[in-house]
């Protein structure tokens, strides 16, 4: 009787060891630097249409916008 629970006990230690192992694995980052990580996220995301072209024009027509309103003032007060 001794023998079987021991073996039994013997049996769970090891099967304990081998899930904290595995739940260990599991927190293991793929990545090896930040910039690996950062470049496999920026990739996904052009994939996934984060990045849009039609974005591209509101840079560019806030920016006539300031110049046209600077180039007004001068007039203005010039």
């Amino acid at each position: 009787m001794e023998q079987v629970r021991q073996q039994s006990s013997q049996a769970a230690l090891m099967s304990l060891e081998a899930a904290a192992a595995s739940a260990r694995g599991g927190f293991a980052c793929i990545f090896s630097t930040s910039d690996e990580y950062e470049t496999a996220l920026i990739t996904e995301r052009r994939a996934q249409g984060h990045y849009a072209k039609g974005q591209e024009r509101w840079p560019l027509a806030l920016f006539v916008a300031c110049a046209l309103g600077v180039v007004g003032a001068v007039l203005l007060f010039g």
